[in-house]
């Protein structure tokens, strides 16, 4: 029995898939104009859990996530330039270079970070036409109007809008959502955008109400009832999506279809710096280039993403960082050194199954994966349970966790990499940082990796997917 934390109903519920065995999930994917920060990230990594999780409890996952490459605007009160757009004019490319470049981008982050892949990838580009057939169908139906600058949702017609806002909220125009000339409410938001006359866009469509393109929230309705129908079982993203694109695609499948467009949402909470939230409008972002650039393990983050729950705010700084990468190598010295002391003793099957279902209570309780990792601290350092068995369940929970515990090998560093290092030492000790970067760069991509101590650099094995 696995419990989720459901934003509509505000409370913990017992998941009840729609089929036997399987899970539909849509989860938000990244608007493709720039880096994902490790804010972003975050949520990936929480998404990623519970694919895992459910994974563990031998559910066929269907994991379905977009690309945002049009249509995402930079306010939330549908005005401001759409993103790809801008993304363009910043590099001197067109918009559809940069999709293809951050797409990429995106994906090797997600590499880095051990999340898997999801089964479908869905781009809104790809489905402007059952896009333009939704809003023909809202249309229809008396959801809509028209203004000089497009077609609008019309919220005042649905009475369910805002089923998803926490209780006795209201959304005033001048708080987040400032008013658009000639919308008739601060709620209503854009099905399908005009270009402007004069201005020929790189990315606009033809379609019944004049040369445009669509909007963000009715991208999200389409792609994810294209590949998972309506309704599927969850929906997942960030708790920023809360109070306007996650509403607004709810409001529109209500509509349109006369149906719940899922029946579980679920929500990660933001990752915090010193200076407050990261955001890509501020500038003020870090990314897993950073971290890796910083002599950090990528799989650091995640460890450290690991030890609060995914509800929580998680507060970052490099204390926390060095704190977890130490953490996870230390956890890998304890596997390699399980490895290394052969054992006489059979894998005690009792233990492992105690600690399973031990693991199993903290897991399916709305994703307790704090307590789950605790749980494996525990284990490997329990003096009564010999290594074998220390080993399977390390490897067991390690489905979930997806630190690449059963990829830690017993080698030795050779010596070219050693050579390597001491060489980077002396350039660091001349301050030549530039020549010091240059040889950092080659060690790692020869599968290794230098943290520089009080001690001298120490040369580790990195961990790759």
């Amino acid at each position: 029995m696995i419990k989720v934390y459901n934003t509509i109903s505000r409370k913990k519920e017992i998941l009840k898939p729609l089929k036997k065995g399987q899970i539909g999930i849509y989860t938000c994917g990244p608007t493709v104009y720039w880096f994902a920060h490790i804010g972003n990230l975050r949520s990936y990594i929480f998404e990623d859990l519970l694919k895992r999780v459910l994974e563990y409890n031998d559910y066929k996952v269907k994991h379905v996530m977009n690309i945002t490459d049009v249509g995402h605007l930079t306010s939330d009160a549908d005005a401001g330039e759409d993103k790809m757009e801008k993304g363009a004019k910043r590099e001197g490319k067109t918009a559809w270079e940069i999709a293809e470049f951050y797409t990429k981008a995106f994906q090797n982050d997600l590499e880095r970070l051990n999340i898997k892949q999801p089964d479908i990838w869905i781009k809104a580009t790809d489905t402007i036409k059952e896009q333009i057939e939704l809003i023909k169908l809202l249309e229809k139906k008396g959801f809509t109007y028209k203004i000089a600058d497009g077609i609008y949702f019309d919220s005042s017609k649905l009475k369910t809008y805002g089923k998803l806002w926490p209780k006795k909220m209201k959304i005033k125009s001048g708080a987040r959502v400032e008013m658009v000339k000639g919308k008739k409410n601060p709620t209503d938001f854009a099905l399908w955008k005009f270009t402007p006359a004069g201005v020929k866009r790189q990315m606009e469509w033809e379609s019944p109400w004049g040369v445009g393109f669509p909007g963000w929230h009715t991208e999200c309705v389409v792609m994810s009832a294209e590949k998972l129908g309506v309704p599927f079982d969850i929906h997942c993203g960030g708790i920023d999506h809360i109070l306007i694109h996650h509403t607004n695609e709810i409001a529109q499948a209500e509509a349109a279809f006369e149906k719940n467009l899922a029946n579980y949402w679920m929500h990660g909470e933001f990752l915090t710096l010193e200076s407050g939230k990261m955001a890509k409008s501020d500038g003020n972002i870090l990314t897993v280039q950073t971290l890796i650039d910083k002599g950090l393990n990528p799989l650091a983050y995640r460890y450290l993403c690991l030890t609060t729950h995914y509800r929580s705010k998680l507060s970052f700084s490099w204390t926390a960082m060095e704190g977890s990468q130490n953490a996870l190598n230390n956890l890998y010295k304890i596997i390699l050194n399980l490895k290394k002391q052969k054992s006489k003793k059979q894998l005690n099957a009792r233990i492992l199954k105690e600690y399973q279902n031990k693991f199993l209570e903290f897991i399916n309780n709305d994703l307790d994966i704090p307590k789950a990792l605790a749980l494996l601290w525990k284990a490997i350092k329990e003096k009564k349970i010999n290594n074998k068995t220390k080993l399977e369940v390390a490897f067991d929970f390690d489905k979930v966790f997806g630190l690449n515990l059963g990829k830690i090998k017993v080698e030795t560093i050779p010596t070219e990499i050693k050579e390597m290092a001491n060489e980077r030492k002396k350039y660091r000790q001349q301050k030549e940082w530039q020549k010091a970067d240059e040889i950092r760069q080659k060690i790692e991509s020869l599968g290794y990796f230098v943290e520089d101590t009080a001690e001298g650099p120490k040369i580790k094995i990195k961990i790759n997917n």
